[in-house]
């Protein structure tokens, strides 16, 4: 534990999944944590039993220039800095392209894509301030496969990757690093959901195909995302890392 005393963090999405995960694993390895989402209640309950001191939250849609300015505002009035930021905020719809509408597929690359280049524009200047810091945007597999249903969700996540690359580019002269997080299964209720909606897929028969035959939790992708928000991770930049159970390095792909 302490691999993250001394900074301080903001995290989208954080009101549920990998988001709530995040939020209590970098606080429990010593982070100061604001936590953004549109979900208030949860993300509330999230943030309050952590403890002021430790983590606050904000609502925050990250498709609005104007919450990016205000939860990054909200982050240096509470805690005085931003070292971290993670691109957490996702949304997944199911549909094939044509059954699916322009204000659909628009609505999936507006939250998973632009809200992720909006938050690496917005937390430059106060990471500059503070002589550096690391952004992980959280893409997925579909960043690297897509898959039949999928397009608007993988037209995003695939995007993240550019998006990271670039600013890994740009930002690196200021000390900033900027990496992605490709996970697989996660045991979230969006993951559950988008299996329930593939229906001629088994998935236990597809869980026994995987080399760890099982659905990822969520902290095991927090530890890798605590991993490159801290110093430890400090020669990296730019890179993708999957934790996706071995899917990647099969047959097809």
């Amino acid at each position: 534990m302490g691999r993250l005393d001394g900074k301080v963090a903001l995290i989208t999405g954080g009101a549920r999944g990998m988001g709530k995960s995040h939020a209590r694993h970098f606080v429990a390895e010593g982070a100061r944590v604001i936590i953004g989402d549109v979900l208030d209640e949860k993300g509330l309950a999230v943030a309050t039993p952590l403890g002021a001191d430790a983590c606050r939250y904000v609502h925050h849609d990250v498709t609005s220039e104007r919450d990016w300015a205000a939860a990054v505002e909200a982050t240096l009035d509470a805690f005085g800095r931003l070292d971290v930021l993670v691109n957490n905020a996702g949304v997944l719809g199911h549909g094939t392209i044509a059954d699916s509408s322009l204000a659909d597929f628009r609505r999936i690359v507006e939250v998973n894509l632009v809200g992720c280049w909006l938050g690496v524009k917005s937390v430059i200047a106060p990471m500059k301030e503070a002589g550096g810091g690391s952004i992980v945007n959280i893409s997925s597999i579909e960043g690297f496969a897509g898959a039949a249903g999928l397009s608007a969700y993988s037209a995003s996540k695939f995007g993240i990757r550019g998006v990271t690359r670039a600013a890994a580019q740009e930002l690196g002269q200021f000390g900033i690093r900027v990496n992605s997080v490709h996970p697989g299964g996660v045991m979230t209720s969006m993951a559950v959901g988008a299996a329930q909606a593939f229906n001629d897929v088994d998935p236990m028969q597809f869980l026994k195909s995987l080399p760890i035959a099982r659905f990822a939790e969520p902290i095991e992708i927090s530890r890798l995302v605590a991993f490159l928000a801290s110093d430890e991770s400090s020669y990296s930049t730019g890179a993708e890392f999957v934790a996706d159970g071995g899917i990647l390095s099969g047959p097809g792909y």
